[in-house]
């Protein structure tokens, strides 16, 4: 029997590194302990038999690598996430305790694609694109200036709100059906409830629906002091009752544009100056295959 920890030392602002080396400790027979940044997850995994098990150590994002990784792939070992992150809206998603690794295994399965410029990937939780992109955006640059100092989120989304974002007016299509909204302040397309490290954005979501489908949110309409009165209601997924400005639309194909360009988030990963994304739901894209 094999064990595999496959870890993202940066995950967690550097207690991943701790918190591994301790699951390190409790692990029986042989144990491996990698770098999955530098790991071909995919060979490992296709080297491995139902008696061997792979942990993952690391953040939503380290989660997000090892499923894109691995898609598609018939699994032998069993697979446990360990969440380690800063953020941990996956383990929030599937209500896991913090410090218990869990069998993840049937949520890499059905996961949904996202096109966007150059790039497209399975994501585990939700696109942001808006004020969520431009949080993502700016925090990517405070870490740059000052690595060794937690990002405070909230704050750079209020000073966004009142003064440094600018809404942009969205076009979306689901499942063939074409919306318009102004002022656009959140477009965020889910396959979970929570992102952005506590919000439940898409509170009627579930990733294991027998549809597949995901859930497109939009913010929209409204003024900065408006959207700023409503924007903590989403923490609890209080927001949707704000229909006047919050839309909610399900589906398994669904396309956002902005009428100019702005950061998105992909699982907490930072794409500048997007004018368009696309998610196509598992379920279709197995339908197409």
């Amino acid at each position: 029997m094999k064990t595999y920890i496959l870890y993202n030392s940066k995950a967690g602002n550097g207690d991943a590194e701790k918190a591994r080396k301790d699951l390190a400790a409790t692990c029986t027979g042989e144990v491996f302990e990698e770098d999955i940044t530098k790991t071909d997850a995919a060979a490992l995994v296709a080297s491995l038999s139902a008696e061997d098990t792979v942990i993952i150590c690391g953040g939503d994002g380290t989660l997000n690598h090892f499923a894109n990784d691995v898609y598609g792939m018939e699994i032998a070992p069993e697979v446990l996430y360990l969440s380690l992150g800063t953020g941990n809206d996956f383990r929030n998603d599937v209500g896991a305790k913090a410090g218990e690794p869990i069998s993840v295994k049937k949520y890499l399965a059905d996961l949904p694609v996202v096109e966007v410029r150059d790039k497209k990937c399975r994501f585990i939780n939700g696109i942001g694109y808006g004020i969520d992109g431009y949080c993502c955006e700016m925090g990517d640059k405070a870490k740059a200036e000052h690595p060794d100092k937690p990002v405070n989120y909230t704050a750079i989304a209020i000073k966004g709100l009142l003064f440094h974002y600018k809404p942009a007016n969205a076009t979306v299509t689901v499942d063939g059906k074409k919306y318009t909204y102004k002022k656009a302040w959140i477009a965020a397309t889910m396959k979970g409830r929570f992102y952005g490290g506590g919000m439940k954005v898409a509170p009627a979501q579930d990733r294991l629906a027998e549809d597949g489908n995901v859930t497109l949110v939009i913010m929209y309409g409204k003024g900065k002091l408006k959207t700023l009165m409503v924007f903590p209601s989403i923490f609890k997924g209080e927001h949707i009752n704000h229909t006047e400005m919050v839309a909610v639309h399900t589906g398994k194909e669904i396309t956002v544009a902005f009428d100019r360009p702005s950061a998105l988030q992909i699982d907490g990963e930072t794409v500048l100056n997007v004018s368009e994304y696309r998610v196509t739901a598992g379920a279709a894209v197995l339908a197409k295959v």
